[in-house]
């Protein structure tokens, strides 16, 4: 059984939903020497979240765009945590309703998803600069 523990940092990128699966891959050559086993992908941030979806049609991550802004609104008027400006508490929130991590199977050396799925980073801030991700991969 090998254990591999990496922290990789995310480009920054604007708001919205970008998929990452190749930036992470690319920081994370060891998964080549992984036969079978699970890749635990973290984000270490509260106002940004890691997601798995469509990798193919980017209308998909504009509508999970419009339709996170319209169900989690900004400048709502019974939010008390506002210090940071409009769009941290609905970051929060939209972070808390995706979730920071997601559980990946690993084949051959790569990440064994779907035809369509990739691996999705909600950026919930206007500027929530670089991200960091922790991947724990347990194979062999």
């Amino acid at each position: 059984m090998t254990i591999l523990q990496k922290t990789i940092t995310l480009r920054p990128r604007a708001r919205g939903f970008h998929l990452v699966t190749g930036e992470i891959l690319e920081q994370l050559p060891e998964l080549r020497n992984v036969h079978t086993g699970l890749a635990h992908i973290h984000i270490l941030h509260t106002s940004a979240s890691l997601t798995l979806n469509e990798n193919a049609d980017p209308t998909v991550r504009g509508d999970f765009e419009r339709w996170f802004d319209r169900v989690v609104p900004e400048n709502a008027s019974y939010y008390r945590h506002t210090s940071e400006g409009p769009d941290d508490m609905p970051a929060h929130l939209k972070a808390s309703l995706l979730g920071s991590g997601v559980l990946v199977p690993v084949r051959d050396g790569r990440f064994h998803l779907g035809t369509w799925q990739g691996i999705y980073l909600g950026e919930h801030r206007e500027h929530g600069g670089a991200r960091r991700i922790v991947v724990t991969v347990l194979g062999e």
